[in-house]
Formats: C-alpha cells, structure tokens, sequence
C-alpha cells in the first residue's frame, strides 16, 4: 500500500482536492476533520486541563481556544503538544485498517506536513499549489480574515516555492478545478503503476 501526503498552504484548494481523491475512490484522512472530532473527544479534557474554561459541555470552544493561543508561541506549543500526538495515533490507525483491508492507495491530508516532520509518515508527498495573487484573493474571501492574520498564518508555513520543490507531484488549482482533477487521476494511475512493479 502506498501512503500519499497531501499538503498545501493555506488558499490553495487542498480541501477541495482531498474530496477529488475521495471522490476517486481513495480513502483519505482529513487532519483538519480529525481534531474538530477529537475537540469533542479525546482532547477536550486535556485542552481544558491546560486552557482552563476553554471546554464547554464537554466541546473545546475553538473561538475561545484561538484567543489564548494566537500571539503566543508557547501557548500555541502546548496545545501543538496535546493534539499533534493525537491527530498522528488517529491516522496511524486510519493507515492500519486500511492497509489490512488491502486498499493500495490512501491519502493523509495533512496541512503542516512539512512544518511537523511528517515527510518520515509518507511514501509520497503531493503539494497543492496556485499563483500567490489567487492565494490571497481567496484566503482574504474568508469571513473574519485579515491580511494581518493571513501574513501571521503564512509566517508559520513553509513558503509554498520551498514546498513545490520538496514534492513528488505538485497539483495547480490555479488552473481551475478541471485541470487539477486531471492531475489527482494522473497521480492515482501512477502510484497504481507502482504498487503493480
């Protein structure tokens, strides 16, 4: 079985093209959809542990959360420390049960690949991409977001042209969304081709 990474900074459509793979027939694990569960789950009394009145009927209140930990580095180091193992051991779990059913392909969708050393979890990485203007232009689309808060997300991110050269494939929804689901079938035909040699 291979496992595929897919990563991408923030703007560039990796949500979008994890449901191509989905949709492609692919299992894929959603980091994002995995922490949001775990936020009702396992993680809520550990966050509220740490972040005293962050939980509430028994669900990390993430607006809450995000007020204690944007700006502050250490705070923000403590809550990467709880849920990052987490988020790991569940797609450690997703990769096993997909493996002992025999599928040949998942994708872990993981948005900081790079930034937590997760390349070492992967056989592939496949880095969802588009020019900066088209980034912007959608990351600023977002209720609530700010270039301020834009510029302090994209300091934490690995530069996307650094990301680009670390790929095996790269996928450009700048290119609209019928070209970047030719390029995830184009993807899916050749890992296929190496799990057949």
């Amino acid at each position: 079985m291979i496992v595929l990474g897919l990563t991408g900074s923030i703007g560039m459509g990796k949500s979008t093209t994890a449901r191509m793979f989905a949709d492609a027939g692919v299992p894929v694990h959603d980091s994002d959809e995995t922490v949001h569960r775990l936020y009702s789950g396992a993680a809520a009394p550990l966050v509220e542990a740490a972040f005293p009145g962050t939980v509430r009927d028994g669900v990390v209140d993430r607006a809450d959360l995000a007020g204690h930990v944007l700006g502050r580095p250490e705070a923000l180091a403590r809550l990467e420390a709880i849920v990052h193992p987490l988020v790991r051991a569940d797609a450690d779990a997703f990769v096993a049960r997909h493996r002992a059913a025999g599928a040949p392909l998942v994708v872990l969708d993981i948005p900081l690949l790079f930034e937590t050393g997760g390349r070492g979890r992967v056989d592939k990485v496949a880095v969802v991409t588009a020019d900066p203007e088209i980034q912007r232009r959608r990351v600023l689309a977002r209720p609530g977001m700010t270039q301020v808060k834009f510029d302090a997300i994209l300091a934490k991110q690995v530069p996307d042209a650094e990301k680009r050269r670390r790929a095996d494939y790269l996928i450009d929804t700048g290119l609209g969304m019928e070209s970047a689901r030719e390029a995830v079938a184009a993807i899916i035909a050749d890992l296929a081709g190496e799990n057949r040699s």
